[in-house]
């Protein structure tokens, strides 16, 4: 398949995709360069540097250069057994590529913020009669739901692995892509609305009693946010990366990506949304977020959607317009 496609329901309610054309591999790679221009640019005002040369830096570099090599040394085959190996190393390697651009923007960003806006969440927590100590101190009781939490809560990392290996085997490179450009634009989207939503997150401003257990995302807002807004911090470490937003969770926008992502895939369907229910169960505590996190995390999401799928039916639009006036 080499059409992308569109989105509707159909008589039993499913999610289907109807083929419409694919986002051009061109401007997904204009994107990623723009993107990397804007974060080389933060990084650079807010004083932030990479080491290439240190270890954990380094194997990023061969990693992606070893998936950039297979993809270009396998460009014409005829197999299919290495078209599937071809195309997955495509698109794990953009996958890993706007997932590290991502998350290291964020750096650059907790830079440039002011305040924190922890009290406001908290109150609309309250609101929506949640408390978040409450699950806390339910989690810390008992060890299992520690494990399974930290479990679920890394299935960010598995999702996406398990959809692109799915698109790659059944040659529907339009899928690939348009998960691509939505996790990208729904991390821009996160990374835009944390310049407003700075915030520790409830088990730093919350809890005040001894740290029972120490969720996935610990105390890193707290302990980082200080440190970059005071040009303390100088290096980031790939290897390291931790997570500075609160607001929204990504974790939440990914889950509702993967899953929606996932529901046209018989095999994959049932598999990914219990996986991702398990995230976004585990994302209170191991991702340290207000439930409000979760709600914006979910409108980024649906938004992301939202945005890509009406590009792509504008793009069908106008090529097919295109070839009418061609025709003619």
């Amino acid at each position: 398949m080499s059409g992308g496609f569109s989105t509707h329901l159909s008589a039993d309610g499913r999610l289907q995709f109807a083929a419409v054309n694919v986002v051009p591999l061109s401007w997904i790679m204009a994107m990623l360069t723009t993107s990397t221009i804007i974060v080389m640019t933060m990084m650079a005002w807010t004083g932030l540097t990479i080491d290439f040369l240190k270890a954990s830096n380094a194997a990023y570099l061969v990693i992606l250069a070893v998936l950039a090599i297979i993809r270009i040394a396998l460009g014409n085959t005829k197999s299919r057994g290495q078209m599937v190996v071809r195309d997955f190393s495509e698109y794990l390697g953009l996958f890993i590529f706007l997932s590290l651009l991502g998350a290291t923007a964020t750096y650059p960003a907790a830079a440039m913020t002011t305040g924190f806006v922890d009290a406001e969440l908290a109150r609309m927590d309250s609101l929506l009669f949640f408390n978040w100590n409450d699950w806390y101190i339910f989690v810390s009781a008992h060890p299992v739901l520690q494990q399974a939490g930290r479990l679920a809560y890394a299935n960010i990392y598995l999702s996406p692995a398990l959809l692109l290996g799915a698109f790659a085997m059944a040659d529907e490179r339009a899928k690939a892509q348009l998960f691509l450009v939505t996790f990208l634009l729904a991390a821009t989207i996160t990374l835009a609305l944390f310049f407003a939503f700075p915030a520790v997150g409830p088990l730093s401003y919350l809890w005040q009693e001894p740290i029972a257990y120490m969720p996935t995302s610990g105390v890193y807002q707290a302990q980082l946010l200080p440190l970059l807004r005071g040009n303390m911090l100088g290096e980031i470490d790939l290897g390291a990366l931790q997570g500075l937003v609160c607001a929204p969770s990504f974790h939440t926008a990914a889950a509702i990506i993967y899953i929606v992502m996932a529901w046209e895939h018989r095999q994959l369907r049932w598999p990914l949304l219990a996986l991702n229910i398990a995230m976004l169960l585990s994302t209170p505590i191991e991702g340290t977020h207000y439930l409000v996190d979760m709600i914006g995390g979910a409108a980024v999401a649906l938004l992301a959607l939202a945005i890509v799928i009406t590009l792509q039916q504008k793009i069908s639009g106008w090529r097919e317009n295109h070839w009418k006036a061609q025709a003619i």
